[in-house]
């Protein structure tokens, strides 16, 4: 019984030939990562130096920006109905400023103007004021249903509401072209 124990418990030398490898390991993983300490001095290089310098000195890829993210289609639909509400909200301030500075009629002869001003610059501008109003309407007739009918909130299901939202928004807005 006591010989079979023997075998199965490793000797002191190789216990202590085995801490040490642990040991060495760690520290070489410990310094093969460089790190970058800043003294007073290497401080101001560090100052002076550009980040793409620092960055091919490292030779570690620079982190990807938000500009080659592709955002999913309900992301974008999301974005897009804050902007809106937010177009609107400054439309409409527009448009009490101006009738509060120009006195009684200033919008509506503005209006005017631009509905007279030519087939493009009037299209363009009934197009950006119905695409707001549209798709802002639209996106909180979605939200009503999702509160009112939860089990549509699925992963699927957004995305198709948000393609939808979408196309009916241009469309709506592009009969609104013509009108």
């Amino acid at each position: 019984m006591l010989s079979s124990t023997r075998r199965l418990l490793p000797s002191a030398s190789s216990l202590t030939s085995n801490n040490c490898n642990i040991a060495s390991r760690a520290t070489s993983m410990m310094f093969s990562r460089g790190m970058t300490i800043l003294s007073s001095e290497s401080k101001e290089e560090f100052k002076k130096e550009n980040y793409n310098a620092r960055m091919a000195k490292t030779r570690r890829p620079v982190s990807p920006h938000v500009t080659i993210y592709s955002f999913p289609i309900c992301a974008l639909a999301s974005i897009t109905t804050r902007v809106t509400g937010c177009a609107l909200s400054f439309g409409a301030a527009g448009l009490g400023a101006l009738e509060l500075i120009g006195g009684n009629g200033t919008a509506l002869s503005l209006m005017s103007d631009i509905g007279n001003s030519g087939l493009v610059l009037s299209s363009g501008a009934k197009f950006a004021v119905a695409f707001p109003i549209v798709y802002h309407y639209f996106g909180g007739l979605r939200h009503l249903v999702w509160d009112n009918a939860p089990e549509m909130l699925t992963n699927v299901d957004v995305e198709k509401t948000s393609y939808g939202l979408i196309g009916a928004s241009v469309l709506v807005s592009g009969v609104a072209l013509v009108v």
